[in-house]
């Protein structure tokens, strides 16, 4: 764009050009004219000069008439070296026998009494018709004009042909002046041309002066910059041009800002959109991302510009881009890997211009990985809630179908009857109280009673309350030990002491019912980088790695044969997760099966100094 023209290249040399080459061609055909009619006035005036007297042909006449050859050739030779005229070179007279009787060329006596060779003379002769040509001898590069004219005899009322007038004249003279006055046109045909181009530049350059400062201001304005102004030098076409290509000026700048301002709020509102975004053309080659869609698939822009969306979707084996132009479905695209799940919910409209025109595609990402887990746990808590109320239900309806069908009578199975429907009753009212209670963490509603306590000695109350009960345990098959390893320091924790004492009671509980065999029970305490660890270790099954994953979700049982035969309802260690990040620690497990379980507790701490502690 910034390359400059060059000076053949510009304006003003073709304006200058256009007018040289009108002016030579209108002096070409003015002199083609001029010299064309110079030229056959010069030969006109040229043969009028060269003309005999008619006077002259009648005595040639009269004298070839005569009977005495001699007398009369001599007669005839005396007329035409008479005839004083410059421009004729050679007079010639021949009978209208074709011999030649006279000639006024003294260098051409030799052809006088021969017959003549020349048809154009017999032409003459036989037709009475005169005949003029201009010829050109090659040998000394003359032109001749040459006029051959019968001679008629008249006698009485008969007019016969006596012979030829023949008379050559040289015409350098003729077209040397022509070629002076042609050299002279040209000259100044010549100077008149340089003239007019120069007039053509001067004039050119007054012209497109305004025509180069709006290229310069469009030039200008193409790069952004709108600060310059077109000089207006007139009121004609030129001077509104400029006053129009100004006017354009300011409504570009005007609309370049709208533009830009638009553009800014489109990006803001694209980069802080939570859902991902993308644009195509109509081909369904990708122009805009925003980086929302970027981070949902894992991409740069630099990459994914100008790619199918079908590839970037990944979608291209089950749509076509025609059929997303058609029918703007909704799509469920799952983008999910083994390290993190990604499903993303994909919405499609139409790029249309007012006439109706399809110039694009967009779609626009939504991330429903939550409301996808949501609605999953809600389907498999109904599933759970179903089939844990079932059992019992069912285990209930049998046991007093029984008891309605005489069971109640025996006096030996009705108590074990009874004892069975009561368990299952309880076991149900501890299931609809612990999902109560989950239904209060999730809702917000629980609130901590929170209070400062010496985690120590809380935890030592609960393990001698467990060992109190071991020790009254009948089952002699089963020896359990439970081994405190606890940091000497006191810890002071702001906790919830009943809720805690709620998850401290779950994992022992969980460590004695799976440890069926007995063992060592190892409770630790110690204090890390601003946390208070609690672990909780047994002896017993383990868990499978497979299911290391899901023991805190709700219902889950590694063993539920087990779990249930001991009145488990799948919600303990749920409801301990959830206590727990209430109280904004973190609990986790670490098990190898058939080795035992660790469970662990983190839970925030600050070391008091001694006044804290005495207060």
């Amino acid at each position: 764009m910034n390359k400059k023209t060059r000076f053949y290249q510009s304006i003003n040399f073709k304006i200058a050009l256009v007018f040289a080459l009108l002016l030579m061609i209108t002096l070409e055909i003015v002199g083609v004219i001029f010299v064309r009619q110079l030229e056959q006035q010069n030969l006109s005036q040229f043969k009028s000069q060269i003309q005999l007297g008619t006077y002259v042909d009648n005595e040639i006449s009269e004298q070839l008439g005569k009977s005495n050859v001699t007398s009369a050739n001599k007669q005839i030779q005396q007329i035409v070296s008479d005839v004083n005229n410059t421009n004729i070179t050679e007079i010639r007279v021949i009978d209208n026998k074709g011999t030649v009787r006279a000639s006024s060329d003294l260098n051409e006596q030799s052809i006088v009494g021969q017959k003549t060779t020349d048809q154009a003379i017999k032409n003459v002769i036989y037709n009475s018709r005169s005949y003029q040509q201009v010829n050109y001898d090659q040998g000394n590069n003359n032109r001749y004009y040459i006029s051959i004219i019968p001679l008629i005899s008249t006698s009485g009322n008969t007019n016969t042909v006596v012979g030829a007038l023949y008379v050559r004249a040289n015409l350098e003279s003729v077209y040397s002046n022509v070629n002076k006055i042609t050299l002279i046109f040209f000259v100044a045909a010549s100077f008149a041309i340089v003239v007019g181009l120069l007039l053509a530049i001067i004039i050119s350059r007054a012209i497109t002066r305004p025509i180069e400062e709006m290229k310069k201001q469009t030039m200008r304005i193409a790069r952004g910059d709108y600060s310059g102004h077109v000089h207006v030098y007139g009121k004609d076409e030129l001077g509104q041009l400029a006053s129009a290509v100004n006017n354009l000026s300011v409504r570009v700048e005007e609309a370049q800002e709208s533009t830009e301002s638009e553009q800014r709020r489109l990006d803001s509102v694209l980069a802080h959109m939570t859902d991902g975004v993308i644009a195509t053309d109509r081909r369904g080659r990708i122009t805009i991302v925003n980086d929302m869609a970027l981070d949902f698939l894992s991409a740069d822009a630099e990459h994914t510009a100008g790619k199918s969306i079908l590839d970037v979707l990944d979608i291209r084996t089950t749509y076509t881009l025609r059929e997303l132009l058609e029918n703007q479905d909704d799509i469920v695209l799952d983008f999910s890997t083994k390290t993190q799940d990604l499903i993303l919910h994909a919405s499609f409209a139409l790029i249309q211009r007012e006439s109706g025109f399809i110039s694009g595609l967009v779609c626009v990402l939504h991330d429903v990985t939550e409301q996808q887990k949501i609605d999953q746990d809600r389907k498999q808590f109904v599933s759970n809630v179903s089939h844990e109320l079932r059992t019992p239900l069912t285990s209930l309806k049998s046991y007093i179908e029984a008891l309605t069908d005489g069971a109640w009578k025996d006096p030996k199975v009705a108590p074990q009857f009874l004892k069975v429907t009561q368990d299952e009753t309880d076991r149900m009212i501890r299931m609809i109280n612990d999902l109560l209670s989950l239904s209060r963490m999730d809702s917000g509603t629980a609130k901590l009673d929170l209070e400062l306590i010496n985690l120590n000695e809380l935890f030592n109350h609960v393990l001698d309350r467990f060992d109190m009960i071991l020790k009254t345990d009948d089952n002699p098959d089963k020896n359990y030990i439970i081994k405190r390893e606890f940091t000497r320091r006191d810890l002071w924790v702001e906790v919830d002491t009943d809720k805690f004492q709620q998850v401290l009671d779950n994992l022992m509980n969980n460590a004695i019912k799976y440890s069926p065999d007995g063992g060592t029970i190892t409770c630790r305490l110690l204090e890390t980088h601003n946390h208070v660890i609690l672990s909780v270790s047994d002896q017993g099954l383990g868990i499978p790695k497979k299911d290391l994953t899901h023991v805190f979700d709700r219902f889950y049982r590694v063993d539920k044969a087990r779990s249930r035969a001991q009145g488990g309802t799948g919600l303990g260690l749920a409801i301990s997760k959830e206590i727990i990040s209430m109280h904004g620690g973190r609990i986790w497990v670490d098990s190898k099966e058939g080795k035992g379980s660790i469970f662990y507790i983190s839970l925030p701490y600050e070391p008091l100094d001694e006044e804290d502690q005495w207060e």
